[in-house]
């Protein structure tokens, strides 16, 4: 495979674990040129209980991902691959009265270059920094941290998985990207992103371009796989309070004989939520994320302990459960229990949901 391992981790590995991902649909393959379609659709029953304020919901909404269609395309033509994709993906928790104000959200959108030195990809894409530790969350097919109507997070769309209890999220963002060829399973990438500042006024107001890279290995051995990698962002501040973007990411996982462990952490300065987003101030977060899962047959239990300090301006834990059942290769059913814990106050919740692939 000549280095294509961007295309498949946006495609496979966003739909939780690329090995229980599903092959996308050839619609077209004729003369070297390729075209095709994946999708993803998940709906769950959410019960909530917030403690702190004494507040109680039950609901049908999106789990940690949202709704998507997918759209790939390739064409070799002499020794070079070229190629692209869209994305676009959906909620299914309007925001308005009348229930029609769905949300098209393009998170993908960019065309790539392949050849013997690798790949060039260029429009907008998920960021390098923190890529591999939000795509390796176990509980990516399920709901994660919870969210009411009086706590600080949007709920009108999906639910927050890791995000602020374990690692920011890695922002698709516009960029120019280049991956090395695979050698003895390690490969690098760099990019130069879009700073993105969104917003007019001065203390998050950057003109400065932000690079960021990720450099991972991975092994297989009797009975198992092995995986590592680490990634970062840097980027320059505007003048005064805001100190200078950078952050760097963590992890690896370990899979044998049904079992995975997966340990990842990150530690960033300048950098809010989302990664290609600045706070305008020198604040700092730091977090790790646990996980333990055993797959047997059509099962799969995940155990799940994540942790951040400096987020939403108090500490805030996450501890999960949650069972996924495949009914066949394109669906599975998902029960999952999360305890998020933030500022002294607790909020459980209960989901219990179903997500198709193909």
């Amino acid at each position: 495979m000549k280095n294509n391992k961007a295309k498949l981790l946006a495609v496979a590995v966003a739909m939780g674990i690329s090995a229980q991902a599903s092959a996308a649909i050839e619609l077209y393959n004729q003369d070297g040129t390729t075209f095709s379609a994946d999708g993803h659709f998940n709906a769950f029953f959410t019960h909530t209980d917030d403690e702190a304020n004494n507040e109680k919901e039950s609901r049908v909404r999106m789990g940690f991902l949202p709704n998507w269609i997918g759209f790939n395309v390739s064409k070799q033509i002499d020794d070079l691959k070229v190629g692209g994709r869209s994305s676009f993906w959906v909620t299914i928790n309007d925001n308005d009265s009348a229930g029609t104000a769905t949300a098209i959200d393009v998170r993908q959108f960019y065309g790539t270059v392949d050849g013997d030195f690798g790949q060039v990809l260029f429009g907008k894409d998920f960021g390098l920094y923190a890529r591999s530790n939000i795509f390796s969350d176990e509980l990516l097919l399920g709901t994660g941290m919870p969210t009411t109507q009086k706590t600080t997070l949007p709920t009108s769309g999906v639910t927050y998985g890791n995000i602020a209890s374990g690692y920011p999220y890695a922002s698709p963002v516009s960029q120019i990207t280049y991956r090395s060829p695979v050698n003895n399973g390690f490969q690098i990438a760099v990019g130069v992103m879009d700073p993105n500042s969104n917003t007019t006024t001065t203390a998050n107001s950057s003109t400065s371009a932000r690079f960021e890279t990720e450099a991972t290995y991975a092994t297989e051995f009797e009975g198992g796989k092995f995986n590592v990698w680490i990634n970062g962002a840097i980027g320059e501040g505007e003048a005064g309070t805001q100190e200078d973007a950078k952050g760097v990411g963590y992890g690896a996982s370990i899979s044998t004989g049904g079992f995975k462990f997966t340990a990842s952490g990150y530690d960033q300065e300048g950098i809010g939520l989302t990664t290609n987003n600045s706070t305008g101030t020198n604040a700092s977060s730091d977090g790790y994320l646990l996980q333990a899962a055993y797959s047997t047959g059509a099962n799969r239990f995940v155990i799940s302990h994540g942790n951040t300090d400096g987020f939403l301006g108090n500490d805030a834990e996450l501890n999960a459960v949650a069972w996924f059942h495949d009914i066949n290769s394109n669906l599975k059913l998902i029960a999952e229990y999360d305890q998020y814990s933030q500022g002294g106050s607790d909020v459980d919740q209960f989901a219990i949901g179903a997500a198709l692939s193909w």
